[in-house]
């Protein structure tokens, strides 16, 4: 029996968001755990398994349910949803840049380059992964 996920408004929408926050947080974590080990760099009151899983799959989920909505309420709604995200992904990396964690210089160097890597990974997901999943077919078929 298949599932018409067309039957509530943002159902598609949401597991669409959700598939990518899972994926999003696989590589968020993957990223975490090389640059860590590469790195050495342990602080983790900020970002950490727990804020990276918790982050990621709210934020896609949320991103997935505003995508559904540019289609619906904007002409052009996909491409404005995508130029928008990359903008804001961009200005995101480009004020992580700044960001002074710590007195000791390293350290906020090691930060910055966990955060930004975070965000790149979350951005691209959200104005890319987002959009390509919904669209794709194969996804609705064989995942939805």
């Amino acid at each position: 029996m298949d599932y018409n996920y067309e039957q509530t408004p943002f159902s598609k929408s949401v597991f669409t968001g959700l598939f990518a926050g899972l994926a999003t947080t696989l590589c968020c974590l993957v990223y975490d755990f090389i640059y860590r080990y590469n790195t050495g760099f342990t602080l983790s009151a900020i970002i950490n398994v727990a804020s990276i899983i918790f982050a990621c799959n709210v934020i896609l989920v949320a991103c997935g349910m505003l995508y559904q909505a540019f289609r619906k309420t904007i002409k052009g709604g996909g491409v404005v949803f995508i130029v928008l995200f990359t903008a804001l992904s961009l200005f995101c990396l480009w004020k992580a840049a700044g960001v002074q964690r710590s007195p000791i210089e390293s350290v906020s160097v090691q930060f910055r380059g966990l955060l930004m890597g975070v965000i790149a990974i979350t951005g691209a997901s959200i104005s890319f992964l987002v959009p390509y999943l919904y669209h794709s077919k194969k996804f609705a078929e064989h995942v939805i």
